[in-house]
């Protein structure tokens, strides 16, 4: 549907049913309907925040607990039922990946009480560094989609998202990218926990009509589902708001008015893109996209070697951007089947072989990029898609996998997991 988000020719397999949990949820008949319990991000000695209620008796007293740190906050909601939280939060440990500190904390009012884990830290960026709880950090990253290939589904259980995130850790990974949309809550809940830090993204996916008012509201309602449902998770450190969409003034608009929006929803996270136009002229590479310059974090889908050939074969490319911003490399690599290692020296032969040779000539070049602070390999595993249509190499499936669709190593995982061990 040219209405649709995502627009059509998305790259990937887009399984029909219920694919998630189905709840039948029982509230009061006053009921706490929303909150957001997180650190300031300009004092992390401070939590921010708001209760909601909704119902018939919408003035309430409120209390906020956090037994394990003897915290104790109380407020009163008003006739609309919101109440905001601002109270000190001292002697706790930050969530960090090496230490994914979660607290007991319990919302309470009158008619009803929800108790949830949830962990405490800050992130931010001051020129090229990002700065989780005031430290610089490289982001060593995967992309996954939500799919077990071995048994070609949907990943749906927690077992599965277990697969997905092992791997992830064994790879040396620090964070991972779930694309292109909203992955299940019980998978960014389980990334927390075992500390490994979130990028979270909307489905608005090339070929997006960005003039089109019934989008604009989509992507906004989008939005504040995706923010409200993780709004608590201190995992997630970026929401992204697109991928790999083409500049003009009303996709700038859009995304800028996107952006706008997720900071006034929630501004304890980055807010980032992942585009993919910038110019080359020989074998220098010009960031220029405009949208950059209200994003929090540049990032980058760039496929050298695959999609585009090495502009000089002895000479690695430069990268130059005007935006004194972080970047990430948000997507690289290329596509090869398990166990195919003809011609190393030619793309079409999809040998492994040549995807290796690609991963080491993409970190050599990340050597002289004095800015950049994170990136993120495409992908974990190979995925179906119906658009992959080679019939020798692909059948049906996305090769790009640092694992075949049988959970089998490439070659290229060595690759990437050595450069991790090392950065």
């Amino acid at each position: 549907m040219k209405d649709g988000i995502p627009g059509l020719g998305f790259d990937w397999f887009n399984y029909g049913g219920i694919t998630r949990d189905v709840d039948l949820v029982s509230t009061p008949k006053t009921y706490i309907k929303d909150y957001f319990i997180q650190l300031s991000q300009n004092n992390e000695n401070i939590v921010k925040g708001y209760v909601k209620l909704d119902g018939s008796t919408k003035q309430q007293e409120i209390r906020i607990s956090i037994p394990e740190l003897g915290a104790n906050f109380r407020t009163r909601t008003n006739e609309d039922g919101m109440a905001t939280l601002r109270f000190p939060l001292k002697n706790k440990s930050l969530w960090t990946p090496a230490n994914p500190k979660l607290y007991d904390v319990i919302v309470s009012a009158q008619t009803d009480t929800i108790q949830e884990k949830i962990g405490f830290r800050t992130i931010r960026v001051d020129g090229t560094d990002i700065l989780p709880n005031g430290k610089s950090i490289f982001l060593k990253g995967i992309n996954i989609h939500e799919e077990i290939p071995q048994r070609q589904s949907r990943a749906y259980h927690e077992s599965d998202y277990k697969i997905l995130l092992d791997w992830a850790k064994e790879l040396g990974c620090n964070y991972v990218r779930l694309v292109h949309y909203p992955h299940h809550e019980k998978m960014v809940k389980m990334a927390e926990k075992m500390g490994l830090m979130v990028w979270e993204e909307l489905p608005v996916y090339q070929g997006i009509d960005f003039a089109n008012e019934s989008m604009k509201e989509k992507m906004s309602l989008m939005l504040k589902e995706m923010i409200s449902r993780d709004q608590n998770r201190a995992a997630i450190i970026i929401w992204s708001l697109s991928n790999e969409t083409y500049s003009s003034p009303p996709r700038d608009s859009a995304l800028k008015r996107l952006y706008q929006l997720t900071k006034s929803l929630d501004d304890t996270r980055l807010v980032t893109s992942a585009l993919n136009n910038m110019r080359f002229e020989g074998n220098k590479a010009y960031i220029e996209d405009e949208v950059n310059s209200f994003m929090d974090v540049m990032a980058i889908n760039q496929y050298l070697g695959w999609y585009k050939q090495w502009p000089e074969a002895n000479k690695e490319v430069e990268w130059i951007s005007k935006f004194n911003k972080p970047l990430i490399f948000s997507e690289f690599g290329g596509e090869a089947v398990f166990g195919n290692n003809n011609n190393p020296e030619r793309a079409s032969s999809w040998s492994e072989d040549y995807l290796a040779n690609i991963y080491k000539r993409q970190f050599n070049m990340f050597k002289s990029i004095s800015y950049l602070r994170g990136v993120t390999p495409w992908l974990l595993v190979d995925f179906r898609s119906p658009g992959r249509a080679h019939p020798l190499y692909q059948k049906g499936w996305n090769r790009k996998g640092l694992l075949s669709d049988r959970g089998e190593k490439k070659k290229a995982w060595y690759i990437v997991a050595g450069y991790f061990k090392d950065n």
